[in-house]
């Protein structure tokens, strides 16, 4: 008989499944002799189905919702006795449909069967989708969104156009700072305690610029993690590594290379001798990049603080505790690095062997562009799938002077000439006021010319077309530092879509 416990396991035994009776005899003699459903760490969105047979054979798993025209089928696996088939991105409180198919010469399945998914956990019982808002659930595709929560306990969510948790991951006992998914299609996870982030005091009196107003400082600094992990997609933690125990503070950005090596914006320090302060030698801060392999061994490392001229820095005194403010970091087609410095409203690029600055993209910098196309505390500068530089343009921020507060983010992308120094607007992206965010923030071309972006001040996340026209709106109840876009593929190793 079929009996589901209190601890989601079904264990069918012989050749009797419920009351279906006789489960499956092929001509070669294949039984199945145990199928045992499992729900991993009690989730909703996940089952695992346990099968064994009497001989060596191959098999899938053929599944789909209830009265759902959608069929699913896994991959076929590979030939043996015992298997273990999982089903991932199942919704919560659902009747799914299934059977066992043995892959032989002539395939036989067995009659359908059926199990209920969990009801949602309570904190995945959320608005994420406000009716009053756009959501028009096909602007996403057949993709999902990736975010995070960075309180206590952490967790990654993924969620789908009508706004259904599908995949989540939590952590034991850290908030979740960013993830992104690998060229191995893994989960990069940066992980700190909650609210450990350390700013600089500002006094009351004080009308600071958008840089100052938002500069971190000390070790941990702001968005720092301190520690690193890598998980599948099954929710299995593959290895982790704790940077506090290293002296190292990664922040803002998190990359895995296409040769799996670990990248990150690292906090770095110089002595150096301010004139008119009362100490002999001050602490700089400010970044760079590190490279780490998976073991936690760092392989490469590059500071600003090797190629800055600080006696011809202005500003040094104002932003020694936080003099570039790195938020992001990519590879361009030659390897270097791409990084983002805010306060300076610029892109610059890194020779990664040299450590050179090769360029710097932005107001004062060295191509030749619009003006209107300079950008202001600038996030998440990266190549996009046309090969164009794009990055999110926060906005105008500047309380000092009221009349030039531009209250507008914008997603840009520019073909860069770096024979002739000319940077040329392919995109402009302007958002309604309502999603503006002063800080943070994130924005990506989906491969459906769609842009998804990550209002993360207002906690929300868009999809606009290329006029900025928003299509679909996905509330949350924290701050979303930035969302990514998990494509359908990703899954492939898991499942297709058999119709």
């Amino acid at each position: 008989m079929i009996m589901r416990k209190t601890s989601i396991v079904i264990l069918l035994v012989g050749i009797v499944l419920g009351g279906f009776g006789f489960l499956y005899y092929s001509t070669n003699n294949v039984r199945i002799l145990k199928v045992e459903l499992k729900s991993p760490d009690n989730s909703a969105l996940k089952e695992d189905i346990h099968i064994s047979l009497s001989t060596p054979s191959s098999l899938k798993i053929e599944y789909w919702k209830k009265g759902d025209p959608v069929k699913y089928s896994s991959p076929v696996t590979n030939k043996k006795v015992d298997h273990v088939v999982h089903l991932l991105l199942l919704e919560p409180n659902t009747t799914y449909e299934y059977r066992i198919v043995i892959d032989n010469w002539i395939n036989k399945s067995t009659d359908i069967f059926s199990f209920e998914t969990r009801e949602a956990s309570s904190w995945m019982v959320h608005e994420w989708i406000k009716e009053d808002k756009p959501h028009d659930k096909t602007a996403l595709g057949d993709g999902l969104v990736m975010l995070c929560y960075r309180g206590y306990p952490g967790y990654i969510a993924m969620v789908d156009g009508e706004g259904t948790v599908r995949w989540y991951w939590q952590a034991e006992k850290l908030g979740v700072r960013l993830a992104t998914i690998t060229p191995r299609n893994t989960i990069l996870a940066l992980l700190a305690p909650a609210r450990k982030d350390e700013f600089k005091k500002v006094k009351n009196n004080d009308k600071p610029d958008v840089a100052s107003y938002y500069l971190r400082t000390g070790r941990i600094g702001f968005v720092g993690g301190t520690e690193i992990a890598e998980i599948d997609l099954e929710g299995n933690v593959l290895w982790q590594t704790n940077l506090e125990e290293k002296e190292i503070v990664f922040h803002h950005d998190l990359r895995m290379t296409e040769d799996s090596r670990i990248m990150s914006i690292y906090r770095d320090y110089k002595l150096y001798d301010l004139p008119d302060t009362q100490s002999e030698l001050d602490t700089l801060w400010g970044d760079g990049v590190m490279i780490m392999d998976t073991l936690g061994n760092v392989t490469d490392k590059w500071s600003a603080w090797n190629v800055w001229d600080i006696a011809s820095d202005e500003r040094i005194k104002e932003y020694s505790g936080d003099r570039f403010h790195f938020n992001s970091v990519a590879l361009d087609a030659e390897g270097d690095y791409l990084l983002s410095t805010p306060i300076e409203n610029q892109i610059w690029k890194v020779d990664s062997h040299t450590g050179e600055i090769v360029w710097k993209l932005g107001k004062g910098g060295d191509f030749e562009m619009d003006s209107s196309a300079y950008f202001h505390f600038q996030h998440a500068a990266h190549i996009n799938k046309d090969g164009d530089l794009m990055l999110f343009d926060n906005g105008d921020f500047s309380p000092n002077d009221t009349s030039k507060v531009n209250k507008l983010s914008r997603s840009l992308s520019f073909k860069l000439d770096t024979i002739n120094m000319k940077a040329e607007l392919q995109m402009e992206t302007v958002l309604p006021k309502e999603y503006y965010t002063s800080r943070m923030g994130s924005t990506f071309l989906m491969p459906n010319e769609h842009i998804l972006q990550t209002i993360s001040k207002t906690g929300v996340t868009v999809i606009s077309d290329q006029n900025g026209k928003v299509l679909w709106t996905l509330n949350s109840h924290f701050i979303p530092y930035k969302a990514e876009y998990v494509p359908s593929t990703v899954w492939n190793q898991y499942f297709k879509i058999e119709n």
